[in-house]
């Protein structure tokens, strides 16, 4: 669990980052959300992972809501409908076996402090979504923004399209859909375009390789449990572990 000193430090970096694009970013926000809908039953449960200033799950159509962020402003910005989880996200999440429909996530996994929390992060999703239900990330793809990668201070493992895909199978996942170029790289600098441009955007999949710098990737949990983990958190690694002839980790 990060200390104080850190949830503080994340206040700050995102109010710096985001400040004078609140407006913008809700409004972006809604034509995303009815874009990613078609994933997410409306009756069924969903967790925003990463949520930070709640644009998705604030918009997102779902009985029940949760949202998982170790910034203390996303308790402030959470609609009265939404079950706030302030935790490492690495750790054990407080919910039932197969409770979930769906995990979002935008911009987060990058966050994260190397790829074990990553990996613990996907198993603990893998535990708790229903069999058929899906985990969806995008997020920016190191071989599109490369160096601009690091202009982001918080920054720490590096993903693409396929590293991702390869560690949610390894949890577990089928792979649904794997697009290494999907939305443009950042809202956070440059120019605040039309939102009109975004809905063509998002009609218009042939421009996706030209100005796409992020990743779209789309897990689903088998309704079979043939190949799939058990019922505890990072069990596929267990596994794994064991038909290698390693033994369980210590």
């Amino acid at each position: 669990m990060m200390h104080q000193d850190g949830t503080q430090d994340l206040q700050r970096i995102y109010r710096t980052r985001f400040e004078g694009k609140w407006g913008y970013r809700v409004k972006v926000w809604k034509i995303l959300t009815r874009y990613f809908a078609r994933w997410v039953p409306p009756l069924g449960a969903v967790l925003d992972l990463g949520a930070g200033y709640c644009e998705f799950i604030n918009n997102i159509t779902a009985a029940r809501k949760h949202a998982m962020d170790l910034n203390p402003e996303t308790l402030n910005l959470a609609g009265p409908d939404v079950k706030i989880f302030q935790q490492d996200c690495s750790e054990p999440w407080p919910l039932a076996e197969a409770e979930l429909d769906a995990v979002f996530t935008s911009n987060f996994l990058e966050h994260l402090p190397n790829k074990e929390a990553v990996r613990r992060t996907l198993s603990n999703a893998y535990y708790c979504l229903k069999p058929g239900g899906r985990f969806i990330a995008i997020g920016p793809n190191i071989k599109y923004t490369q160096g601009a990668y690091w202009d982001f201070f918080d920054h720490y493992v590096e993903l693409t399209e396929l590293s991702l895909s390869e560690a949610l199978s390894n949890c577990g996942f089928d792979i649904e859909k794997q697009l290494p170029r999907f939305l443009p790289y950042t809202m956070s600098q440059g120019r605040q375009y039309p939102t009109w441009m975004l809905r063509l955007y998002l009609a218009l999949p042939a421009a996706w390789p030209l100005f796409g710098k992020q990743f779209l990737v789309i897990g689903i949990k088998p309704k079979s449990n043939t190949g799939a983990a058990s019922n505890t958190p990072l069990s596929a690694d267990v596994e794994q572990l064991e038909r290698a002839g390693l033994g369980r980790p210590k």
